[in-house]
Formats: structure tokens, C-alpha cells, sequence
């Protein structure tokens, strides 16, 4: 029973290496995200909301681009096992164009359809927040972060790449340095230090697109520099030709992972607006809870990453009993480690919301909504593990299926029900919304156990 559940020393050596310079590099950005957030919510709520409601809208086009490139990562991953440099190349060209589309898709979404998209959220309903001031502070905020999407959208395409193959320490150092540039310029542009005008929101956004471009010009410039350990880096452009039988392969395992990621990220968006129909102070304290949640959620994330890639890579090697072996010894170390962080998240609730300069309402729905997620961090970690096991052997159709189709038949139709048909507080419609995972999780469970996901894709 131990050696079917638990690995030996070098096992556990070997997962770290991967997913702690993830984690660290993840642990830097929301860090960053949570100083960032911290910073406005010191101006006021008005402006916490807006910034909350634009990165809301943000984190869509971001897992966008994160379910584009996903399936084209595991060609990669699994390219890379098997030593096939040229198909890496060319699996690469297809993370440009994939990119490139959605980039420019979003970009004009969220230019022309602002107003319509950020007024979903702005209801009324509780003592706190100016709506009409709220929506400026957004159209502000949003005006420069859509500058932001391009060096993000490229240094995706590279970050992944290196990540896919073995390399993680880098994009965590690059992370780490745009951390280090977003704080420096959120202190000064915010609150208007060493001469600079007090920009409050436009000013963080200004920080915000500043890291983006120091962060993607560093692992670009890195990527350039070291040729002879990553060859498939080079000659990109020169020829750019993608065979057809690449093209039809990412695009066969890779649009179920975008058009989940979409559905899904839009999911969590319809939620969100769901829970302000209950009023601003539903949206101020949902933010808060977001920030610090997703700041502990690194480890459980970097987790499903490390399980994509190790797992991928014995695929690709044609190693299938080990690949099993490995991805079972990996669900439960990463839900062993994450009821340990739940801890740690349930003991901060009652604290982090008073670092906010909000109102009591706001802070109280905040503590409450934190304490949910804590107690629910284990059940997201195994599915979020299973779902990563899943994908790495390209069975993105059945992952697809388990994410966005269950959100969107089951979830969606929940929250819009309690949100419109009830007089239920917002507090109940989170917990039982979010208490939904629970049954994806038994889904899960039986997805995973069926070994369907075994496969070797470049073999």
C-alpha cells in the first residue's frame, strides 16, 4: 500500500525540482498581485473594484492563452521525451500563431465591448461602493492593462516552452524581476512618490504592463543566449513552415483545451456576476478572498504543472506503467501538502481583510468567503491534479467534458438560479456554488481511475 501511494526520496527530489521554481515563480506574481491589490484597496473600495472587475474580465483572456498554448505544450512535453528537436521547433511556430489569434481577438473584445462587460457587475444591493464611479475607475485601469496582453502573450509562448522542457528556474528568476519592478512602480505611480504624480489605478496598471515587458524581455533575450541547450529555439522565423500533420494534431488535442479554458474562465465570470447581484460590497469581498486565495493556491497549481510535465515526458518515452505509477504517487502528495496550506489559509482569514481600507461589510463577507475556500483547497487540489493527469496523455476532449461542461450545465445554472430566484445571501450562493467541486471531484476520481489518458502521442 506505501509504495503504491508514496514514492521513495529521489521521487519526491525529482517533483520539487520542477514545481518548486514554478511555485516561486507563480508565489512572486500573485504576491505581486496581492500588493498590487493591497495598494488600491488603500485608496478606496471604489477603486478596489474596479481594478477587481477589469482583472476579472483579464483573467478570462489569460486562460485563454493559457488552454491555446496548452495543447500544443503537450506535443512538447511529450516531443521532448522522445529527443525529436525539429517537432518541437514546429510545435513552437503553432504557439505564435495560436497566440498571435487570440491576442488580437481579445484585445478587440475588451476594447469595444468594455462598457457592456464591466456593467455586468455593477449592481446595487448593499451599504458599500459608488457604482458610477467604479466604472470610471475601471475604464481607467482597463485603458492601459490592454497594452499589457502583448509582451504577456510572448513571453507565454517562450515561458512554456522552456517550462515544457525541463527548464523552470529561469521563468522563476524573470518572474521574480518583474515582481521586483511591479512593486517598485506600484509604490511610486499609486501614491505618487519621488516626484511622480499619485495615479492610483493608472498608475498600477502602468506597473503592471512595465513587469509584463521586463519579464518577457528577459526570458526572450535568455532563450536567445543559450542555443546550444535548446536548440528547437532557433530558426523559428527563418522558415516558417508548420507541417500539415503538426497543424492538424495541436489543433485536434489543443482547441478542446482552449475552448475549456474560455468556457471555464467564463464560468468563474458568470459566477462572479451572480454573487454582484448581491451588491458591491458581494465584489469587494470576493476580491479579497481571490488575492490571498490565489496566493496559496500556487503550490496545488504548480502541482498539476509538474504532473503535466513529468508525466508528459514518460509518455512521450513510452514509459506507460511508470507514467501511472507517477501521476497516482503525485495526486496524493499534492493533496497531502495542500490540506496542510488549507490550514495555513483558514488561520489568516480572520486578519488579511483588515489590511484593506474598506468598510465592515466588505471585510466581514471576506473572512467568511477566505474560510470557505480554505476548507474546500483539498477537494480543488485533486481535481485540479486529476484534471493535469488527464491532459498529459492529450485526452483534452474528456478534460474538457469534466471542466467547462460541468461548470456550464451544472454550476452556472446554479448560481443564476440562487442569484435570481432567491432572496438567499450571498455568503449561502458561495458556498454552495463553490461547494460544487466536491461532486466534480468523484467525477474526477473515476476518470483518472479508468486509465483512458495513457497514451503515447510521439510515438
Amino acid at each position: 500500500m506505501k509504495s503504491k501511494y508514496f514514492g521513495d526520496k529521489a521521487f519526491y527530489k525529482k517533483v520539487m525540482a520542477v514545481a518548486i521554481p514554478i511555485m516561486v515563480q507563480n508565489g512572486f506574481t500573485n504576491f505581486v498581485n496581492l500588493l498590487d491589490n493591497l495598494m488600491v484597496g488603500r485608496v478606496g473600495t471604489d477603486q478596489m473594484s474596479g481594478v477587481a472587475i477589469v482583472n476579472q474580465l483579464i483573467f478570462v483572456f489569460n486562460l485563454s492563452i493559457f488552454g491555446g498554448l496548452a495543447g500544443a505544450g503537450i506535443f512538447v512535453a511529450q516531443f521532448f521525451g522522445s529527443h525529436d528537436d525539429e517537432n518541437i521547433k514546429n510545435v513552437v511556430r503553432m504557439k505564435f500563431v495560436i497566440g498571435g489569434v487570440i491576442l488580437l481577438a481579445g484585445m478587440g473584445i475588451l476594447y469595444f465591448f468594455q462598457n457592456p462587460l464591466i456593467n455586468m457587475f455593477l449592481h446595487a444591493g448593499s451599504n458599500t461602493g459608488n457604482i458610477d464611479a467604479t466604472l470610471e475607475y475601471s475604464k481607467d485601469y482597463m485603458a492601459v492593462m490592454l497594452l499589457g496582453l502583448i509582451p504577456f502573450v510572448l513571453s507565454q509562448c517562450y515561458t512554456g516552452t522552456l517550462r515544457e522542457t525541463g527548464e523552470t528556474v529561469l521563468p522563476m528568476k524573470a518572474g521574480i524581476v518583474a515582481v521586483c519592478v511591479n512593486v517598485l512602480f506600484n509604490y511610486i505611480l499609486i501614491f505618487g512618490k519621488f516626484g511622480a504624480p499619485a495615479m492610483g489605478v493608472t498608475g498600477a496598471a502602468i506597473a503592471t504592463v512595465l513587469s509584463r515587458i521586463v519579464e518577457c524581455f528577459i526570458v526572450v533575450a535568455w532563450s536567445i543566449r543559450h542555443k546550444e541547450k535548446f536548440p528547437f529555439m532557433f530558426g523559428i522565423f527563418e522558415k516558417f513552415h508548420i507541417p500539415s500533420g503538426i497543424v492538424k494534431n495541436v489543433l485536434l488535442k489543443g482547441m478542446p483545451l482552449l475552448i475549456n479554458e474560455c468556457l471555464w474562465a467564463a464560468s468563474v465570470t458568470m459566477i462572479t456576476h451572480c454573487y454582484s447581484k448581491r451588491g458591491l460590497a458581494a465584489v469587494g469581498g470576493i476580491n479579497i478572498c481571490n488575492t490571498i486565495n490565489n496566493v496559496f493556491n500556487i503550490v496545488f497549481l504548480a502541482f498539476g504543472d509538474a504532473i503535466a510535465i513529468l508525466v508528459g515526458q514518460l509518455l512521450g518515452a513510452g514509459k506507460l506503467k511508470e507514467a501511472k505509477d507517477s501521476a497516482r504517487k503525485m495526486r496524493v502528495f499534492a493533496v497531502i501538502i495542500c490540506t496542510g496550506i488549507a490550514a495555513l489559509m483558514a488561520a489568516t482569514a480572520p486578519f488579511f481583510p483588515y489590511l484593506y481600507n474598506t468598510t465592515d461589510e466588505v471585510r466581514y463577507l471576506a473572512v467568511r468567503f477566505i474560510m470557505i475556500m480554505a476548507c474546500l483547497m483539498p477537494v480543488c487540489t485533486y481535481t485540479n491534479a486529476a484534471y493535469f493527469t488527464l491532459r498529459s496523455g492529450g485526452k483534452t476532449l474528456i478534460t474538457f467534458l469534466f471542466d467547462s461542461v460541468y461548470a456550464w450545465c451544472f454550476v452556472v445554472p446554479l448560481g443564476l438560479l440562487l442569484a435570481y430566484k432567491t432572496d438567499i445571501s450571498v455568503l449561502y450562493m458561495y458556498m454552495i456554488c463553490q461547494g460544487a467541486e466536491i461532486i466534480k471531484m468523484f467525477i474526477a476520481y473515476i476518470l483518472v481511475k479508468k486509465d483512458v489518458w495513457i497514451q503515447n502521442l510521439a510515438g
